[in-house]
């Protein structure tokens, strides 16, 4: 029997704020444990939770830049639970009456563009954190994270495939990155994801069974983790059996997913409004300062990097993998006259660059004002793309312009005829078995030949001239 997948996902981003969402204390990564906790967000008898303002203007943010519409009004709600990371037994969250709904994120798949909606974003605080024992015989609570502004942004079941699902993850990231709502480190835990998943008859309108898998960290596992679930209920379904609605894990060590808990329903958690809270009122002016903030975002970068400067779809997804890379890369195709030479700079040697020391575009020791100089270098004659490769290591490195590094080192290219042509006589001197080849028809000859120039020269030779040259003088001889 033939199976459709149907998936959605619930993101849950921590927003880049300096204190929590109802109290002072610091919103920060790394602390020890139990250190960054007060009264309030430790739920003691008789305290009050105050909105922290810039956890509401980045969580509307968020939800416009996710194209939903931000209600006028709002509400939290208590959300009730009993678990050793929750010191109160409940979270503040909202349930009926989010900050966003009805949005949606688009994503490229199969060569096409595919909606993914949005049922709701909305604000709510992050519970703390279990450090489970190596042996399982205890854990250890570390409450820092409690009360943390979240945003948790759910998805309709739009999904059909892992790979779907992945992508629509990197695109949230990077629309949120571009918006500066999060720094989104998932190997920090501020960008989780819980992806429900279920499978039906090809045909059949009515959902199946599903299953949620909890707080996957990496892009890689969200699409194993799914990847493995979809295996399995397919496999169970096509024996006749019958998925249970639970709650898994991905266990990543043996590549499977492994049962937590039976599934809850929302009935489960009894929400309630917070009677501590106040509604949020906002005007028409708030949403559209929220709005007002909003930059450029990929999508849009992507299609104008296209039409603007005519660069290929890849290039284009890789130049906007974040807001910081495209602004570079905007910065350098501005002064340079070919802009794709500036994409292949960028997405070859300076992108391996930040691989290998593991720097951001914002840390490197390079201008865009740098880079476009060292491309005009090679453009005019001055070096050639083998020389530039090396003094792009040094700017790198010493972070000194591409001209002062070219006179320091003596780079600039040999341009001069006469000189080149002496030593090009000398070449075709000590070379006759590779003369004779390429007179024979054997065009890679040529190459050898101007390989010898180059050595002559320690790659300062004008390529262009010494293949002319070379080619010039064997057909006179």
């Amino acid at each position: 029997m033939a199976f459709e997948t149907v998936i959605g996902l619930e993101v849950h981003v921590e927003l880049g704020t300096k204190t929590k969402i109802f109290c002072n204390c610091a919103n920060e990564f790394g602390a020890a444990p139990n250190t960054r906790v007060c009264p309030v967000c430790l739920g003691s008898p008789g305290v009050l939770p105050v909105l922290n303002a810039e956890a509401l203007a980045l969580g509307i943010r968020a939800a416009l830049a996710l194209n939903c519409e931000v209600r006028a009004s709002s509400k939290f709600d208590r959300k009730n639970y009993f678990y050793p990371d929750s010191p109160k037994a409940y979270q503040i969250s909202q349930y009926d009456e989010p900050i966003g709904e009805r949005g949606y994120v688009e994503i490229v798949v199969g060569g096409g563009v595919k909606r993914i909606g949005v049922t709701r974003v909305h604000l709510e605080e992050d519970a703390g954190k279990l450090n489970h024992s190596p042996l399982g015989d205890y854990s250890l609570v570390d409450l820092n994270r409690v009360g943390v502004p979240l945003i948790e942004i759910v998805s309709e079941p739009d999904i059909r495939t892992p790979e779907e699902a992945r992508l629509y993850m990197e695109e949230v990231r990077s629309i949120l990155r571009y918006c500066n709502v999060s720094d989104c480190r998932m190997e920090e835990g501020s960008l989780r994801c819980d992806a429900n998943i279920s499978l039906r008859p090809a045909g059949q309108r009515a959902f199946g069974t599903k299953t949620e898998i909890k707080n996957m960290n990496s892009f890689r596992n969200v699409q194993r983790g799914l990847e493995y679930e979809q295996r399995r209920q397919a496999e169970a379904l096509a024996a006749g059996g019958e998925i249970r609605q639970q709650t898994l894990r991905w266990d990543e060590a043996s590549e499977r997913t492994i049962l937590m808990r039976s599934k809850e329903d929302a009935h489960d958690y009894r929400y309630f409004p917070e009677p501590d809270l106040a509604r949020v009122e906002l005007s028409a002016e708030y949403i559209a300062a929220r709005r007002a903030e909003i930059p450029e975002l990929p999508a849009d970068k992507r299609e104008r990097f296209v039409r603007q400067y005519g660069l290929p779809a890849y290039d284009a997804s890789v130049l906007t993998a974040s807001r910081a890379l495209a602004e570079y890369f905007d910065a350098v195709a501005a002064l340079v006259r070919d802009a794709k030479s500036a994409s292949n700079w960028i997405m070859g040697d300076l992108l391996a660059h930040l691989k290998v020391t593991g720097q951001e575009i914002e840390q490197v020791n390079m201008t865009p004002q740098q880079l476009a100089q060292l491309i005009g270098l090679i453009d005019d004659g001055t070096i050639s793309t083998r020389i530039a490769k090396t003094v792009l290591r040094d700017v790198l490195e010493q972070g000194k312009d591409p001209r002062v590094l070219i006179e320091e080192q003596g780079l600039a290219q040999i341009s001069d005829e006469a000189a080149l042509r002496a030593i090009a006589q000398r070449v075709i001197e000590a070379n006759p078995k590779s003369v004779e080849d390429y007179r024979a028809g054997k065009e890679k000859a040529l190459g050898a030949l101007v390989g010898q120039m180059m050595k002559e020269t320690k790659g300062k030779a004008n390529p262009q001239m010494v293949n002319r040259m070379i080619a010039d003088m064997i057909a006179g001889d």
